[in-house]
């Protein structure tokens, strides 16, 4: 009987179950959706929603108390800089799991877990491919200067190469051929 088990142990021990949650939770708060289990995922919905949660008050203490679940340092900094504004009208329900089918090794169903504001194709209509072009990081320096200049250059070094190409080719007719020498057979 399972009388007043309120959470799946998924067949670890406390300390392994802890790591294991925290791994996971820091993994899906740096990239906004990974790939496990079904009853991973759901564990980890339990655990993840009330770190959100708590980002949502930025003090040193909300700070703290997330760290000392996550134990990374980069995921407590995303989750507070990029995902707590972003979630902030929101009351919970911060994550969704879409189930994919089932693994081939061992039959185990499989879902993805991800944060509901941060898919753009549901969220804005938008493909994944296009929002992962305007994605891209922007650099300080224009393009657009370089690519002409970078056409003229390659302009210029054609006629260089075209009059100094045919002296070298004859050169190395005229040379006579080498055979390599190598180390096979010889002791080291």
């Amino acid at each position: 009987m399972r009388h007043n088990k309120n959470f799946n142990h998924l067949g670890r021990q406390a300390g392994h179950r802890k790591a294991l949650m925290s791994n996971m939770a820091s993994s899906l708060i740096l990239h906004k959706r990974i790939e496990t289990t079904v009853a991973k995922a759901k564990a980890l919905r339990q655990f993840v929603e009330p770190l959100v949660t708590k980002s949502k008050e930025d003090t040193t203490h909300s700070r703290r108390v997330v760290f000392s679940y996550l134990k990374q340092k980069e995921a407590v900094t995303e989750l507070f800089r990029t995902i707590a504004p972003k979630i902030a009208e929101r009351n919970g329900g911060y994550t969704r799991i879409l189930k994919t089918g089932f693994r081939l090794g061992d039959a185990a169903e499989m879902c993805i877990i991800e944060f509901v504001d941060f898919n753009e194709a549901y969220t804005l209509g938008v493909t994944p491919a296009a929002a992962a072009a305007e994605a891209k990081p922007k650099t300080r320096r224009s393009r657009a200067k370089k690519t002409t200049d970078a056409v003229e250059d390659a302009t210029v070094v054609e006629k260089k190469t075209a009059k100094t190409a045919a002296p070298k080719a004859a050169a190395k007719a005229s040379a006579p051929k080498v055979a390599k020498k190598t180390n096979v057979g010889k002791k080291m």
